[in-house]
């Protein structure tokens, strides 16, 4: 009697668990900008205010569609979107310009573990 061949693991699973902790960390981040807004902008039911809360809805569902292949682009388009903000709001473009950077590093990393992967080079494809 043979055993049954384990599963192989998805290395990508991972990463987007490391993506998803990104995405909330920065739902933090964003939100601690909601002070600001009450203090220098008139309160948060203004345009600014929205526009915080907007972000922090976007990337909490973005955090539940990482899954799909289109997710990545659809994050990068956040990020040029809130170093956009940079116009009604300058700390949350400030916040936008260091996420983009994170995210930058985190692409590059998921560049070169799908390279590693296709070359059969990381420890989970190794034969034991």
């Amino acid at each position: 009697m043979t055993t049954p061949a384990a599963p192989k693991k998805d290395p990508m699973k991972g990463f987007r668990g490391i993506m998803a902790g990104t995405l909330i960390l920065e739902v933090i981040v964003v939100a601690l900008a909601l002070p600001i807004v009450a203090k220098l902008r008139g309160g948060i039911g203004t345009s600014a205010g929205l526009v915080v809360f907007g972000f922090i809805v976007a990337f909490i569902v973005m955090c539940a569609l990482l899954k799909h292949r289109w997710s990545i682009g659809a994050i990068i388009g956040l990020h040029v979107l809130l170093v956009a903000s940079w116009i009604l709001l300058p700390p949350l473009g400030v916040i936008g310009v260091i996420f983009s950077l994170v995210w930058t590093y985190l692409l590059w990393l998921r560049r070169d573990l799908l390279k590693r992967m296709a070359e059969g080079r990381l420890p989970s494809q190794q034969a034991k």
